[in-house]
């Protein structure tokens, strides 16, 4: 019998196993379900399974740059309390996970969750998870990574913020200097800071916007202007919202007369470069 992907998924989420567990479950139980569970509790491989639908919101962030600073790397781990957070279990797991995204182009959960661990290449990370969420006895889960190599010159920075409850990594191209890497740094505060969605109103989805603007346009439904000063209303509301959600058009943290277009612009013109923010990651501990 055929293994899906959907098979595999669902006994993930009944028993907190890792994928290749569940997937060899599945088939030394030709995809008989239940099977599979008893054939894992038997292995002692879902220990995990009344702990995996407790909700996990607390947790860690943590993010670094190789030493080369050619990459960086972000990850997000979440337990149940504080109180695990703080334990050194926890602590030196998120350590290997970052140091294992760090070294290795894993670029999704699943890819991270299949890999062999650095600490024992003989099990997955997901084996690994599981083992910790049994000896912590609390829920853990790795709901988000980010991994950005430098394409060019330019700069990655890194900022964890409020005892690693929110993570920053942003990746700014330009000439490489002392002065880049501060402005960097300023981004990647304003990012921490302002969480903004997106770098450019160019990367925000048109079916986005427009269901924007129809909000606006039913708030105005009722006023007797013209379509074409509502038209305009409308605008207006939507410039507003992409300096809230747009990096490029928010107003600089550190310098309220600036807003992030223009401190480029500003910085461009005194290295003789054009400078360019490529891209940003932001992990908020527990936010969706």
């Amino acid at each position: 019998m055929a293994i899906t992907t959907e098979d595999i998924k669902q006994l993930r989420e009944m028993t907190g196993a890792g994928i290749l567990d569940c997937k060899k479950a599945l088939q030394d139980a030709d995809g008989d379900l239940d099977q599979a569970v008893e054939t894992l509790r038997k292995k002692g491989l879902a220990a995990a399974s009344k702990k995996a639908s407790r909700e996990a919101n607390d947790g860690l962030v943590s993010a670094g740059i190789s030493a080369d600073g050619k990459i960086g790397a972000m990850v997000e781990l979440n337990c149940e309390t504080d109180f695990v957070a703080r334990t050194d279990d926890f602590q030196n797991f998120a350590a290997a996970l970052l140091r294992q995204v760090m070294e290795q182009p894993l670029h999704t959960v699943d890819a991270l969750l299949e890999a062999p661990f650095v600490g024992n290449p003989g099990r997955t990370v997901g084996q690994e998870l599981t083992e910790t969420i049994a000896k912590l006895g609390e829920n853990m889960r790795v709901p988000r990574v980010a991994r950005f190599e430098l394409g060019g010159s330019g700069v990655i920075d890194s900022y964890i913020h409020i005892g690693g409850r929110v993570g920053v990594l942003v990746e700014v191209s330009g000439p490489a200097s002392p002065e880049l890497a501060e402005l960097a740094h300023d981004v990647a505060l304003q990012v921490a800071a302002a969480s903004p969605r997106f770098v450019t109103e160019a990367e925000v989805p048109a079916a986005e916007i427009e269901a924007e603007k129809n909000i606006y346009r039913a708030q105005i439904a009722e006023d007797k202007k013209p379509d074409n000063i509502k038209e305009r209303i409308v605008e207006g509301k939507l410039n507003k919202w992409y300096s809230e959600i747009t990096l490029m058009n928010q107003v600089f943290v550190k310098d309220n007369d600036l807003t992030i277009a223009k401190l480029l612009q500003q910085k461009s013109k005194a290295l003789g470069s054009e400078i360019k923010i490529e891209r940003f990651a932001r992990f908020e501990l527990g936010a969706a």
